[in-house]
Protein backbone atom coordinates (compact mmCIF):
# COMPACT_ATOMS: atom_id res chain seq x y z
CA UNK A 1 0.00 0.00 0.00
CA UNK A 2 1.59 3.34 -0.56
CA UNK A 3 0.46 7.12 -0.97
CA UNK A 4 -0.80 8.22 -4.51
CA UNK A 5 -0.81 12.24 -5.31
CA UNK A 6 -1.05 13.99 -8.55
CA UNK A 7 -0.63 17.31 -10.18
CA UNK A 8 -3.25 19.20 -10.20
CA UNK A 9 -3.60 19.80 -14.28
CA UNK A 10 -5.87 20.67 -16.92
CA UNK A 11 -9.48 18.77 -16.13
CA UNK A 12 -10.32 15.93 -17.54
CA UNK A 13 -12.90 15.28 -19.85
CA UNK A 14 -15.12 12.66 -21.35
CA UNK A 15 -17.79 13.03 -24.69
CA UNK A 16 -20.89 13.01 -23.40
CA UNK A 17 -23.46 10.47 -25.36
CA UNK A 18 -25.01 14.55 -26.95
CA UNK A 19 -21.16 14.62 -28.13
CA UNK A 20 -20.73 17.79 -25.88
CA UNK A 21 -17.74 18.34 -23.37
CA UNK A 22 -17.97 17.59 -19.76
CA UNK A 23 -15.41 18.25 -17.45
CA UNK A 24 -13.91 16.29 -14.71
CA UNK A 25 -11.08 15.33 -11.76
CA UNK A 26 -9.24 12.26 -12.64
CA UNK A 27 -9.14 9.80 -9.71
CA UNK A 28 -5.35 10.88 -9.38
CA UNK A 29 -6.10 14.67 -9.20
CA UNK A 30 -8.80 13.58 -6.73
CA UNK A 31 -6.20 12.20 -4.51
CA UNK A 32 -4.15 15.09 -4.77
CA UNK A 33 -6.20 18.11 -2.94
CA UNK A 34 -5.37 19.12 0.81
CA UNK A 35 -8.26 17.49 2.45
CA UNK A 36 -7.17 14.25 1.27
CA UNK A 37 -3.44 13.96 2.41
CA UNK A 38 -3.68 11.25 4.30
CA UNK A 39 -5.98 9.15 1.59
CA UNK A 40 -4.16 5.86 0.64
CA UNK A 41 -5.00 3.84 -2.64
CA UNK A 42 -5.18 0.14 -1.84
CA UNK A 43 -6.14 -1.01 -5.32
CA UNK A 44 -6.63 -0.29 -9.16
CA UNK A 45 -3.92 1.92 -9.94
CA UNK A 46 -4.49 1.44 -13.46
CA UNK A 47 -7.83 3.27 -12.81
CA UNK A 48 -6.20 7.05 -11.94
CA UNK A 49 -6.96 8.32 -14.96
CA UNK A 50 -11.29 7.59 -14.44
CA UNK A 51 -13.12 10.82 -14.33
CA UNK A 52 -14.80 12.08 -11.20
CA UNK A 53 -17.91 14.26 -12.00
CA UNK A 54 -20.23 14.24 -8.87
CA UNK A 55 -19.74 12.50 -5.50
CA UNK A 56 -22.22 10.12 -3.60
CA UNK A 57 -22.34 8.82 0.07
CA UNK A 58 -23.29 5.41 0.84
CA UNK A 59 -25.69 5.16 3.11
CA UNK A 60 -27.65 1.90 2.23
CA UNK A 61 -26.83 -1.52 1.22
CA UNK A 62 -28.45 -1.64 -1.80
CA UNK A 63 -27.22 1.64 -3.50
CA UNK A 64 -26.34 0.30 -7.23
CA UNK A 65 -30.18 1.42 -7.59
CA UNK A 66 -28.88 5.51 -6.67
CA UNK A 67 -25.54 5.48 -8.27
CA UNK A 68 -24.31 7.26 -11.17
CA UNK A 69 -21.88 6.67 -13.96
CA UNK A 70 -18.76 9.05 -13.13
CA UNK A 71 -18.98 9.02 -9.16
CA UNK A 72 -16.86 8.96 -6.44
CA UNK A 73 -18.98 6.50 -3.95
CA UNK A 74 -17.90 7.67 0.08
CA UNK A 75 -18.82 4.91 2.30
CA UNK A 76 -18.01 4.54 6.37
CA UNK A 77 -18.21 1.12 5.59
CA UNK A 78 -21.83 1.33 7.82
CA UNK A 79 -23.92 -0.37 5.35
CA UNK A 80 -22.14 -3.07 4.89
CA UNK A 81 -21.39 -4.04 8.58
CA UNK A 82 -23.67 -7.30 8.43
CA UNK A 83 -23.59 -8.43 4.68
CA UNK A 84 -19.59 -9.13 4.32
CA UNK A 85 -20.62 -11.66 2.08
CA UNK A 86 -21.58 -9.25 -0.78
CA UNK A 87 -18.22 -7.02 -0.84
CA UNK A 88 -16.71 -9.61 -3.30
CA UNK A 89 -19.22 -9.04 -6.28
CA UNK A 90 -19.39 -4.57 -4.78
CA UNK A 91 -16.61 -3.81 -7.23
CA UNK A 92 -17.92 -5.71 -10.54
CA UNK A 93 -21.09 -4.60 -9.96
CA UNK A 94 -19.27 -0.32 -8.93
CA UNK A 95 -17.13 -0.86 -12.13
CA UNK A 96 -20.88 -2.52 -14.55
CA UNK A 97 -22.21 0.96 -13.59
CA UNK A 98 -19.58 3.18 -14.44
CA UNK A 99 -18.55 4.63 -11.35
CA UNK A 100 -15.13 6.45 -11.31
CA UNK A 101 -14.02 4.77 -7.51
CA UNK A 102 -14.80 4.06 -3.78
CA UNK A 103 -13.62 5.49 -0.84
CA UNK A 104 -14.09 3.63 2.39
CA UNK A 105 -13.06 4.12 6.19
CA UNK A 106 -12.13 1.30 7.87
CA UNK A 107 -12.08 0.37 11.57
CA UNK A 108 -15.39 1.44 12.95
CA UNK A 109 -17.76 -0.87 11.02
CA UNK A 110 -15.65 -2.76 8.71
CA UNK A 111 -11.46 -3.63 10.35
CA UNK A 112 -10.22 -4.69 6.60
CA UNK A 113 -11.56 -5.50 3.23
CA UNK A 114 -11.75 -8.99 1.69
CA UNK A 115 -8.46 -10.19 -0.19
CA UNK A 116 -10.76 -11.31 -3.41
CA UNK A 117 -12.65 -7.57 -3.02
CA UNK A 118 -9.00 -6.35 -3.87
CA UNK A 119 -7.74 -8.25 -6.31
CA UNK A 120 -11.00 -7.92 -8.41
CA UNK A 121 -10.06 -4.12 -8.40
CA UNK A 122 -7.33 -4.52 -9.44
CA UNK A 123 -7.83 -7.15 -12.51
CA UNK A 124 -10.20 -4.41 -13.40
CA UNK A 125 -8.64 -1.17 -12.56
CA UNK A 126 -11.16 0.07 -10.30
CA UNK A 127 -9.68 2.25 -7.49
CA UNK A 128 -9.98 1.38 -4.20
CA UNK A 129 -9.27 4.13 -2.08
CA UNK A 130 -8.69 4.44 2.27
CA UNK A 131 -10.08 7.48 4.01
CA UNK A 132 -8.31 8.87 6.81
CA UNK A 133 -10.70 8.51 9.83
CA UNK A 134 -10.41 12.75 10.81
CA UNK A 135 -11.62 13.27 7.53
CA UNK A 136 -15.35 14.77 6.96
CA UNK A 137 -17.19 13.83 4.13
CA UNK A 138 -18.73 17.08 3.95
CA UNK A 139 -14.92 18.78 3.01
CA UNK A 140 -13.99 16.16 0.68
CA UNK A 141 -17.48 17.06 -0.77
CA UNK A 142 -16.62 20.48 -0.77
CA UNK A 143 -13.43 20.76 -2.26
CA UNK A 144 -13.93 18.30 -4.55
CA UNK A 145 -16.75 19.82 -5.91
CA UNK A 146 -15.52 23.02 -5.85
CA UNK A 147 -12.03 22.21 -8.08
CA UNK A 148 -14.40 20.53 -10.44
CA UNK A 149 -16.69 23.83 -10.99
CA UNK A 150 -13.63 26.20 -10.70
CA UNK A 151 -11.77 24.33 -13.43
CA UNK A 152 -14.95 23.95 -15.84
CA UNK A 153 -15.45 27.48 -15.62
CA UNK A 154 -11.98 28.26 -16.40
CA UNK A 155 -11.35 25.85 -19.23
CA UNK A 156 -15.31 27.43 -20.30
CA UNK A 157 -13.50 30.73 -20.05
CA UNK A 158 -10.61 29.88 -22.57
CA UNK A 159 -12.80 28.45 -24.86
CA UNK A 160 -14.93 31.61 -24.97
CA UNK A 161 -11.69 33.86 -25.58
CA UNK A 162 -10.69 31.74 -28.35
CA UNK A 163 -13.72 31.95 -29.53
CA UNK A 164 -14.11 35.80 -29.65
CA UNK A 165 -10.76 35.98 -31.19
CA UNK A 166 -11.78 33.57 -33.87
CA UNK A 167 -14.74 35.32 -34.27
CA UNK A 168 -13.15 38.45 -34.70
CA UNK A 169 -10.77 37.28 -37.09
CA UNK A 170 -13.63 36.43 -39.62
CA UNK A 171 -15.20 39.54 -38.99
CA UNK A 172 -12.10 41.26 -40.06
CA UNK A 173 -12.86 39.58 -43.50
CA UNK A 174 -10.22 36.68 -42.29
CA UNK A 175 -10.42 33.34 -43.71
CA UNK A 176 -9.38 29.40 -43.01
CA UNK A 177 -5.67 30.28 -42.89
CA UNK A 178 -6.36 33.14 -40.61
CA UNK A 179 -8.07 31.01 -38.13
CA UNK A 180 -5.62 27.61 -38.48
CA UNK A 181 -3.10 30.34 -37.79
CA UNK A 182 -4.69 31.68 -34.73
CA UNK A 183 -5.40 27.92 -33.33
CA UNK A 184 -2.20 26.57 -33.91
CA UNK A 185 -0.43 29.36 -32.40
CA UNK A 186 -2.70 29.22 -29.18
CA UNK A 187 -1.87 25.07 -29.12
CA UNK A 188 1.28 25.20 -30.23
CA UNK A 189 0.77 22.15 -32.61
CA UNK A 190 0.56 21.45 -36.15
CA UNK A 191 -2.72 22.31 -37.40
CA UNK A 192 -5.19 21.78 -40.78
CA UNK A 193 -8.54 21.74 -42.58
CA UNK A 194 -9.37 19.20 -45.12
CA UNK A 195 -12.54 19.08 -47.17
CA UNK A 196 -14.21 16.39 -47.73
CA UNK A 197 -12.17 14.78 -50.56
CA UNK A 198 -9.03 14.76 -48.55
CA UNK A 199 -7.84 18.65 -50.24
CA UNK A 200 -5.88 21.06 -47.57
CA UNK A 201 -7.51 23.93 -47.32
CA UNK A 202 -5.49 25.65 -45.06
CA UNK A 203 -2.69 24.73 -42.70
CA UNK A 204 -0.12 25.92 -40.52
CA UNK A 205 2.93 24.01 -39.72
CA UNK A 206 5.37 21.96 -41.13
CA UNK A 207 4.22 20.29 -44.95
CA UNK A 208 5.32 16.82 -43.27
CA UNK A 209 2.97 17.19 -40.42
CA UNK A 210 0.46 18.72 -42.94
CA UNK A 211 0.44 15.52 -45.39
CA UNK A 212 0.68 13.34 -42.00
CA UNK A 213 -2.84 14.62 -41.54
CA UNK A 214 -4.32 14.46 -44.54
CA UNK A 215 -3.02 10.79 -44.86
CA UNK A 216 -4.67 10.11 -41.25
CA UNK A 217 -7.85 11.31 -41.96
CA UNK A 218 -8.10 9.27 -45.36
CA UNK A 219 -7.90 6.38 -43.79
CA UNK A 220 -9.72 7.19 -39.70
CA UNK A 221 -12.38 5.58 -39.03
CA UNK A 222 -12.39 6.59 -35.39
CA UNK A 223 -14.40 9.50 -33.39
CA UNK A 224 -15.42 10.73 -36.77
CA UNK A 225 -19.19 10.90 -38.25
CA UNK A 226 -19.69 9.79 -41.75
CA UNK A 227 -20.72 12.22 -44.47
CA UNK A 228 -23.83 13.61 -43.80
CA UNK A 229 -23.73 12.37 -40.39
CA UNK A 230 -24.80 13.54 -37.29
CA UNK A 231 -24.35 17.83 -37.68
CA UNK A 232 -24.12 18.39 -34.44
CA UNK A 233 -21.99 15.82 -32.75
CA UNK A 234 -17.92 16.44 -32.19
CA UNK A 235 -15.26 14.14 -33.35
CA UNK A 236 -12.69 12.97 -31.32
CA UNK A 237 -10.19 10.76 -33.01
CA UNK A 238 -9.59 8.58 -30.03
CA UNK A 239 -9.80 5.28 -28.65
CA UNK A 240 -12.15 4.23 -26.44
CA UNK A 241 -10.94 1.98 -23.52
CA UNK A 242 -13.04 -0.25 -21.49
CA UNK A 243 -13.96 2.37 -19.14
CA UNK A 244 -15.50 4.82 -21.56
CA UNK A 245 -12.78 7.65 -21.00
CA UNK A 246 -11.04 8.93 -24.66
CA UNK A 247 -7.33 8.73 -25.07
CA UNK A 248 -5.32 10.38 -28.03
CA UNK A 249 -4.38 7.61 -30.73
CA UNK A 250 -0.63 7.94 -32.34
CA UNK A 251 -0.54 9.40 -35.92
CA UNK A 252 3.27 9.09 -36.90
CA UNK A 253 4.25 8.80 -33.50
CA UNK A 254 2.59 11.61 -31.44
CA UNK A 255 -1.35 12.52 -31.00
CA UNK A 256 -4.10 14.35 -33.26
CA UNK A 257 -7.36 15.75 -32.33
CA UNK A 258 -10.24 15.34 -35.17
CA UNK A 259 -13.64 17.48 -34.90
CA UNK A 260 -15.65 18.01 -38.32
CA UNK A 261 -16.95 20.95 -40.29
CA UNK A 262 -20.12 21.07 -40.13
CA UNK A 263 -22.91 23.51 -41.30
CA UNK A 264 -26.28 23.46 -42.59
CA UNK A 265 -26.59 19.23 -41.78
CA UNK A 266 -23.56 18.89 -44.54
CA UNK A 267 -20.10 17.64 -43.60
CA UNK A 268 -17.77 20.18 -45.16
CA UNK A 269 -14.42 18.30 -43.86
CA UNK A 270 -12.24 18.17 -41.02
CA UNK A 271 -10.23 20.34 -38.82
CA UNK A 272 -7.43 18.64 -37.46
CA UNK A 273 -4.15 19.19 -34.79
CA UNK A 274 -1.02 17.29 -34.41
CA UNK A 275 1.60 17.19 -31.99
CA UNK A 276 4.65 15.27 -32.88
CA UNK A 277 5.67 15.15 -29.37
CA UNK A 278 2.32 14.13 -27.47
CA UNK A 279 1.44 18.14 -26.25
CA UNK A 280 -2.15 17.84 -27.21
CA UNK A 281 -4.48 17.55 -24.19
CA UNK A 282 -7.97 16.55 -24.41
CA UNK A 283 -9.06 19.93 -23.31
CA UNK A 284 -7.73 21.42 -26.37
CA UNK A 285 -10.63 19.68 -28.24
CA UNK A 286 -12.65 22.40 -26.92
CA UNK A 287 -10.99 25.27 -29.12
CA UNK A 288 -10.86 23.11 -31.87
CA UNK A 289 -14.82 22.51 -31.95
CA UNK A 290 -14.87 26.13 -31.71
CA UNK A 291 -12.27 26.58 -34.57
CA UNK A 292 -14.52 24.06 -36.36
CA UNK A 293 -17.47 26.15 -35.49
CA UNK A 294 -16.22 29.28 -36.68
CA UNK A 295 -14.41 27.46 -39.89
CA UNK A 296 -18.20 26.37 -40.73
CA UNK A 297 -19.15 29.92 -40.70
CA UNK A 298 -16.11 31.08 -42.95
CA UNK A 299 -16.80 28.15 -45.48
CA UNK A 300 -20.64 28.86 -45.63
CA UNK A 301 -19.76 32.46 -46.41
CA UNK A 302 -17.42 31.44 -49.47
CA UNK A 303 -19.96 28.74 -51.02
CA UNK A 304 -22.84 31.74 -50.94
CA UNK A 305 -20.60 34.35 -52.53
CA UNK A 306 -19.21 31.26 -54.99
CA UNK A 307 -22.99 30.34 -55.68
CA UNK A 308 -23.97 33.62 -56.29
CA UNK A 309 -21.30 33.93 -59.20
CA UNK A 310 -21.58 30.84 -60.35
CA UNK A 311 -25.26 31.96 -60.75
CA UNK A 312 -24.44 35.14 -62.34
CA UNK A 313 -21.33 33.29 -64.74
CA UNK A 314 -23.98 30.75 -65.72
CA UNK A 315 -26.28 33.19 -66.81
CA UNK A 316 -24.47 35.03 -69.14
CA UNK A 317 -22.81 32.87 -70.80
CA UNK A 318 -26.33 31.24 -71.31
CA UNK A 319 -27.28 34.80 -72.87
CA UNK A 320 -23.83 34.30 -74.93
CA UNK A 321 -25.06 30.73 -76.22
CA UNK A 322 -28.78 32.28 -76.79
CA UNK A 323 -27.26 34.78 -78.64
CA UNK A 324 -29.24 37.35 -76.55
CA UNK A 325 -26.16 39.09 -74.70
CA UNK A 326 -25.29 41.61 -77.34
CA UNK A 327 -22.89 42.93 -79.66
CA UNK A 328 -19.19 41.47 -79.95
CA UNK A 329 -18.04 44.42 -78.07
CA UNK A 330 -19.59 44.22 -75.07
CA UNK A 331 -19.52 40.30 -75.09
CA UNK A 332 -15.81 40.50 -74.80
CA UNK A 333 -15.57 43.31 -72.67
CA UNK A 334 -18.20 41.90 -70.53
CA UNK A 335 -16.22 38.67 -70.13
CA UNK A 336 -12.94 40.35 -69.09
CA UNK A 337 -14.65 41.23 -66.08
CA UNK A 338 -14.82 37.51 -65.49
CA UNK A 339 -11.46 36.35 -66.32
CA UNK A 340 -12.63 34.56 -69.91
CA UNK A 341 -11.26 35.63 -73.01
CA UNK A 342 -13.22 35.36 -75.99
CA UNK A 343 -11.52 37.57 -78.47
CA UNK A 344 -9.77 34.72 -80.02
CA UNK A 345 -10.13 31.16 -81.92
CA UNK A 346 -12.68 29.23 -79.64
CA UNK A 347 -14.51 26.24 -79.33
CA UNK A 348 -17.60 24.85 -77.20
CA UNK A 349 -17.61 21.79 -74.90
CA UNK A 350 -20.60 20.45 -73.67
CA UNK A 351 -20.18 17.22 -70.99
CA UNK A 352 -23.76 15.43 -70.14
CA UNK A 353 -23.90 12.64 -67.54
CA UNK A 354 -25.03 9.25 -69.20
CA UNK A 355 -28.03 7.77 -67.84
CA UNK A 356 -30.78 10.11 -68.29
CA UNK A 357 -32.83 11.90 -70.93
CA UNK A 358 -32.72 15.62 -71.60
CA UNK A 359 -36.33 17.24 -71.61
CA UNK A 360 -36.64 17.74 -75.35
CA UNK A 361 -34.96 14.98 -76.68
CA UNK A 362 -36.92 13.48 -78.80
CA UNK A 363 -37.11 16.33 -81.24
CA UNK A 364 -34.49 18.71 -82.78
CA UNK A 365 -35.24 22.36 -83.55
CA UNK A 366 -32.69 24.77 -85.11
CA UNK A 367 -33.67 27.82 -82.50
CA UNK A 368 -32.94 25.43 -79.69
CA UNK A 369 -32.16 27.68 -76.36
CA UNK A 370 -30.08 26.48 -73.63
CA UNK A 371 -31.60 24.87 -71.05
CA UNK A 372 -32.13 26.96 -68.00
CA UNK A 373 -31.74 25.61 -64.49
CA UNK A 374 -33.95 23.39 -63.74
CA UNK A 375 -34.98 22.68 -60.00
CA UNK A 376 -33.70 19.81 -58.52
CA UNK A 377 -36.61 18.51 -57.10
CA UNK A 378 -38.12 16.99 -60.04
CA UNK A 379 -36.42 14.09 -61.49
CA UNK A 380 -33.33 14.13 -60.03
CA UNK A 381 -32.06 13.06 -56.43
CA UNK A 382 -29.44 13.80 -54.22
CA UNK A 383 -27.09 10.97 -56.13
CA UNK A 384 -28.07 12.86 -59.42
CA UNK A 385 -27.24 16.35 -57.92
CA UNK A 386 -24.46 15.11 -56.58
CA UNK A 387 -22.90 13.43 -59.60
CA UNK A 388 -23.67 16.92 -61.62
CA UNK A 389 -21.99 18.83 -59.12
CA UNK A 390 -18.70 16.50 -58.84
CA UNK A 391 -19.09 16.98 -63.11
CA UNK A 392 -18.86 20.61 -62.66
CA UNK A 393 -16.31 20.35 -60.26
CA UNK A 394 -13.95 18.29 -62.31
CA UNK A 395 -14.47 20.02 -65.54
CA UNK A 396 -14.21 23.57 -63.72
CA UNK A 397 -10.92 22.31 -62.13
CA UNK A 398 -9.29 21.01 -65.44
CA UNK A 399 -10.14 23.84 -67.53
CA UNK A 400 -8.85 26.12 -65.30
CA UNK A 401 -5.58 24.73 -65.30
CA UNK A 402 -5.09 23.72 -69.02
CA UNK A 403 -6.98 27.59 -69.89
CA UNK A 404 -7.03 30.47 -67.72
CA UNK A 405 -9.01 32.70 -70.08
CA UNK A 406 -11.82 29.80 -70.48
CA UNK A 407 -15.49 29.94 -69.88
CA UNK A 408 -17.16 27.10 -67.93
CA UNK A 409 -20.63 27.19 -66.57
CA UNK A 410 -23.28 24.17 -65.56
CA UNK A 411 -26.42 24.61 -66.17
CA UNK A 412 -29.54 22.22 -65.63
CA UNK A 413 -28.14 18.83 -67.37
CA UNK A 414 -24.96 19.36 -68.51
CA UNK A 415 -21.29 21.21 -68.12
CA UNK A 416 -20.02 23.83 -70.87
CA UNK A 417 -16.92 25.27 -71.08
CA UNK A 418 -15.74 27.54 -74.18
CA UNK A 419 -12.12 26.87 -74.49
CA UNK A 420 -9.35 28.36 -76.84
CA UNK A 421 -8.81 26.61 -80.43
CA UNK A 422 -5.51 25.90 -81.73
CA UNK A 423 -5.44 25.46 -85.82
CA UNK A 424 -4.56 21.88 -85.71
CA UNK A 425 -6.59 21.38 -82.23
CA UNK A 426 -7.81 17.44 -82.94
CA UNK A 427 -10.04 15.57 -80.49
CA UNK A 428 -7.35 12.61 -80.35
CA UNK A 429 -3.94 14.99 -79.72
CA UNK A 430 -5.02 18.01 -78.91
CA UNK A 431 -5.56 20.04 -75.38
CA UNK A 432 -9.55 19.21 -75.12
CA UNK A 433 -8.67 15.35 -75.66
CA UNK A 434 -5.81 16.19 -72.46
CA UNK A 435 -8.54 17.80 -70.76
CA UNK A 436 -11.35 15.03 -71.40
CA UNK A 437 -8.80 12.82 -69.48
CA UNK A 438 -7.94 14.08 -66.68
CA UNK A 439 -11.83 15.28 -66.69
CA UNK A 440 -12.76 11.74 -66.61
CA UNK A 441 -10.40 10.65 -64.07
CA UNK A 442 -11.38 13.90 -61.85
CA UNK A 443 -15.15 13.14 -61.88
CA UNK A 444 -14.61 9.29 -61.17
CA UNK A 445 -11.94 9.35 -58.03
CA UNK A 446 -14.55 10.65 -55.63
CA UNK A 447 -17.80 8.35 -56.75
CA UNK A 448 -18.86 5.56 -54.58
CA UNK A 449 -21.39 4.67 -57.86
CA UNK A 450 -19.49 4.34 -61.26
CA UNK A 451 -20.93 7.46 -63.71
CA UNK A 452 -19.89 8.54 -67.22
CA UNK A 453 -20.16 11.25 -69.23
CA UNK A 454 -20.51 11.84 -72.77
CA UNK A 455 -18.69 14.86 -74.42
CA UNK A 456 -19.06 16.96 -77.67
CA UNK A 457 -16.86 19.47 -79.43
CA UNK A 458 -17.88 22.18 -82.03
CA UNK A 459 -15.94 23.88 -84.70
CA UNK A 460 -13.56 26.24 -83.81
CA UNK A 461 -15.43 30.03 -84.47
CA UNK A 462 -13.36 33.64 -84.48
CA UNK A 463 -16.04 35.66 -82.53
CA UNK A 464 -18.86 35.56 -80.02
CA UNK A 465 -21.74 35.85 -82.45
CA UNK A 466 -20.63 32.56 -83.78
CA UNK A 467 -20.67 30.65 -80.29
CA UNK A 468 -24.49 29.94 -80.33
CA UNK A 469 -24.30 28.11 -83.39
CA UNK A 470 -21.15 26.10 -81.93
CA UNK A 471 -23.38 25.55 -78.86
CA UNK A 472 -25.69 23.74 -81.10
CA UNK A 473 -22.99 21.66 -82.89
CA UNK A 474 -21.31 20.78 -79.26
CA UNK A 475 -24.67 19.64 -78.01
CA UNK A 476 -25.24 17.51 -81.19
CA UNK A 477 -21.97 15.61 -80.91
CA UNK A 478 -22.74 14.94 -77.59
CA UNK A 479 -26.54 13.44 -78.24
CA UNK A 480 -25.32 11.54 -81.79
CA UNK A 481 -21.61 10.38 -80.12
CA UNK A 482 -24.12 8.70 -77.37
CA UNK A 483 -26.20 6.66 -79.96
CA UNK A 484 -23.50 5.94 -82.21
CA UNK A 485 -20.45 4.88 -79.78
CA UNK A 486 -22.97 4.16 -76.10
CA UNK A 487 -22.19 5.57 -72.72
CA UNK A 488 -18.46 7.99 -72.39
CA UNK A 489 -18.58 9.03 -76.07
CA UNK A 490 -16.49 11.94 -77.01
CA UNK A 491 -17.44 13.09 -80.33
CA UNK A 492 -16.30 16.54 -82.85
CA UNK A 493 -19.02 18.16 -85.00
CA UNK A 494 -16.66 17.59 -87.76
CA UNK A 495 -16.25 13.58 -87.27
CA UNK A 496 -20.15 12.52 -87.45
CA UNK A 497 -20.12 12.40 -91.17
CA UNK A 498 -23.58 11.54 -92.78
CA UNK A 499 -25.09 11.58 -88.97
CA UNK A 500 -24.28 15.31 -88.83
CA UNK A 501 -26.47 16.09 -92.10
CA UNK A 502 -28.89 13.69 -90.42
CA UNK A 503 -29.37 15.17 -87.00
CA UNK A 504 -29.90 18.83 -89.22
CA UNK A 505 -33.53 17.73 -89.98
CA UNK A 506 -35.86 18.79 -87.41
CA UNK A 507 -38.31 16.68 -88.27
CA UNK A 508 -37.59 12.84 -86.51
CA UNK A 509 -41.23 11.73 -87.94
CA UNK A 510 -40.00 12.05 -91.42
CA UNK A 511 -36.90 10.46 -90.66
CA UNK A 512 -38.44 6.86 -89.75
CA UNK A 513 -40.75 7.56 -92.47
CA UNK A 514 -38.15 7.56 -94.93
CA UNK A 515 -36.56 4.70 -93.05
CA UNK A 516 -39.81 2.32 -93.17
CA UNK A 517 -40.45 3.28 -97.07
CA UNK A 518 -36.85 2.66 -97.90
CA UNK A 519 -36.12 -0.67 -95.20
CA UNK A 520 -39.79 -2.19 -95.58
CA UNK A 521 -40.01 -5.25 -93.20
CA UNK A 522 -36.99 -5.00 -92.55
CA UNK A 523 -37.52 -1.41 -90.19
CA UNK A 524 -38.37 -3.62 -87.14
CA UNK A 525 -37.07 -5.38 -85.12
CA UNK A 526 -40.04 -8.06 -83.75
CA UNK A 527 -38.72 -10.64 -86.46
CA UNK A 528 -34.76 -12.05 -85.59
CA UNK A 529 -35.03 -13.27 -89.50
CA UNK A 530 -35.55 -10.01 -90.68
CA UNK A 531 -32.96 -8.46 -88.11
CA UNK A 532 -30.41 -11.08 -88.94
CA UNK A 533 -30.99 -10.12 -92.74
CA UNK A 534 -31.00 -6.56 -92.27
CA UNK A 535 -27.54 -6.97 -90.86
CA UNK A 536 -26.20 -9.28 -94.10
CA UNK A 537 -27.73 -6.06 -95.88
CA UNK A 538 -25.20 -3.54 -94.09
CA UNK A 539 -22.17 -6.11 -94.21
CA UNK A 540 -23.14 -6.22 -98.23
CA UNK A 541 -23.45 -2.40 -98.15
CA UNK A 542 -19.78 -1.89 -95.85
CA UNK A 543 -17.91 -3.99 -98.02
CA UNK A 544 -19.36 -2.55 -101.30
CA UNK A 545 -20.78 -5.41 -102.34
CA UNK A 546 -17.77 -8.04 -101.88
CA UNK A 547 -19.79 -11.35 -102.04
CA UNK A 548 -16.54 -13.36 -100.63
CA UNK A 549 -15.86 -10.63 -98.21
CA UNK A 550 -19.27 -10.53 -96.81
CA UNK A 551 -19.10 -14.26 -96.39
CA UNK A 552 -15.74 -14.79 -94.65
CA UNK A 553 -17.29 -11.76 -92.19
CA UNK A 554 -20.74 -13.32 -91.64
CA UNK A 555 -19.41 -16.77 -91.45
CA UNK A 556 -21.67 -18.04 -94.15
CA UNK A 557 -21.05 -20.14 -97.16
CA UNK A 558 -20.91 -18.35 -100.51
CA UNK A 559 -23.85 -20.32 -101.66
CA UNK A 560 -26.09 -19.44 -98.58
CA UNK A 561 -25.18 -15.88 -99.13
CA UNK A 562 -25.99 -15.88 -102.59
CA UNK A 563 -29.44 -16.79 -102.03
CA UNK A 564 -29.88 -14.21 -98.88
CA UNK A 565 -28.85 -11.66 -101.20
CA UNK A 566 -31.87 -13.22 -103.99
CA UNK A 567 -34.43 -12.50 -100.95
CA UNK A 568 -33.11 -8.95 -100.44
CA UNK A 569 -33.37 -7.87 -103.35
CA UNK A 570 -37.02 -9.63 -103.84
CA UNK A 571 -37.87 -7.40 -101.07
CA UNK A 572 -35.89 -3.96 -101.44
CA UNK A 573 -35.37 -3.89 -105.65
CA UNK A 574 -32.23 -4.59 -107.40
CA UNK A 575 -30.28 -2.77 -104.95
CA UNK A 576 -26.55 -4.79 -106.43
CA UNK A 577 -27.06 -2.68 -110.04
CA UNK A 578 -29.07 0.62 -108.49
CA UNK A 579 -26.22 3.03 -107.19
CA UNK A 580 -29.57 5.46 -105.77
CA UNK A 581 -30.90 2.73 -104.20
CA UNK A 582 -28.09 1.38 -102.52
CA UNK A 583 -26.98 5.10 -101.22
CA UNK A 584 -31.05 5.35 -99.87
CA UNK A 585 -30.45 1.73 -98.31
CA UNK A 586 -27.03 2.88 -96.83
CA UNK A 587 -28.79 6.01 -95.12
CA UNK A 588 -31.99 4.15 -94.23
CA UNK A 589 -29.42 2.05 -92.25
CA UNK A 590 -27.56 5.21 -90.89
CA UNK A 591 -30.91 6.76 -89.46
CA UNK A 592 -31.52 3.04 -87.59
CA UNK A 593 -28.57 3.80 -86.16
CA UNK A 594 -29.41 6.98 -84.68
CA UNK A 595 -32.85 5.77 -83.32
CA UNK A 596 -34.26 7.70 -80.73
CA UNK A 597 -32.45 10.78 -81.03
Amino acid sequence: MSYTTADPGPPALRLASTGTLTYGLSVGEVLGVSTLNGARLIAGRAGLERIVQRLNVMEVPDILSWVKPNELLLTTGYPLRNTPQSLGNLVADLDERGLAALAIKLGRYLESLPPEMIEQADRRGFPLILLPNDVGFDDILNQVLTDILNRQAAVLARTEEVHRALVQIVLCGGGLQEIVNEVASLLDVAVVVLDAEQRVLAGAGPEEHIQAMRAFNAVSAHGVPPQGGNPGGSGLAAHTGGSGHPRLSGLSGGDHLMVPVVAGGFDHGRILAYSPDGALRETDLGILERAATVAALVVTKQQAVAAVESKYRADFLRDILAGRAGDDDRVVAHCAGFGWDLDRPVMVVVAELDGRARPGEAETRPGRQPEAEAPVTRGRGADERLAQERLAAAWTAVVRRHDRGAAVASFAHEVVAVVGADADDALATGPVHTMLKEASALFAEHLSVRRTFSTGISRTVGSPAALPEAYEQAVKAVRVGRQLHGSGARAHFDQLGVYRLLSLVSDPEELHAFVRETLGELAGDDEPELVDLRRTLQVLLETNLNVAETARRLHFHYNTLRYRIGKLERMLGPFTEDAHLRLNLTLALHVLRMRGI
